[in-house]
């Protein structure tokens, strides 16, 4: 069982209450087929956006970019002018072939990285699919007050990372962003 210090609890009993989350699906396969106007199959965004509201929290939007780290890094500095957002998730594009790139993207641009998410990440992954969790990149930070995560585009990886880390952890991260 978990035992959690009494100031994070009382961190979390202080925290705000509902946030304003932005998803960022970046897939270039998946926006090279917007671009051509067929249907995309978006089904990790379709998960996180389902389990942030039903956490009650709100989506401000869901866009699929592509797996660019120049159009990562502008959706990463767009958020930054946004008032009313107050968390910002990427997903796909953290693998480890040289087409990966939102980590790369993303990182630079932190004020201040969260090194516990991609180690929790990972070793919650580790006990559900074994030893090639060492090849899941995901890393969390904050800027200008606001949340950031990077996390894989697979199913299992969506669901292991807002399930337990971001949505458990999201308002206490934000809190103190803000301090």
């Amino acid at each position: 069982m978990m035992c959690m210090s009494e100031s994070s609890k009382l961190h979390k009993e202080h925290a705000l209450g509902k946030l304003v989350f932005a998803i960022y699906i970046c897939s270039t396969s998946r926006f090279r087929q917007m671009e051509k106007g067929e249907a995309v199959s978006d089904l990790s965004g379709e998960l996180i956006q389902t389990l942030i509201q039903a956490s009650g929290h709100t989506v401000l939007f869901k866009k699929i970019i592509l797996d660019d780290k120049v159009m990562i890094a502008q959706a990463f500095k767009d958020c930054l002018s946004v008032a009313d957002l107050d968390v910002i998730i990427f997903s796909g594009g953290t693998g480890v072939v040289s087409s990966d790139v939102t980590i790369e993207a993303v990182l630079p641009l932190l004020e201040k990285t969260l090194p516990g998410f991609g180690e929790f990440f990972r070793r919650l992954s580790f006990d559900e699919i074994g030893s090639s969790a060492v090849l899941s990149r995901a890393i969390a930070g904050v800027a200008a007050s606001k949340a950031f995560f990077c996390i894989p585009g697979s199913i299992n990886a969506v669901k292991t990372a807002v399930e337990k880390l971001i949505l458990p952890e999201v308002l206490h991260i934000v809190k103190h962003a803000r301090e």
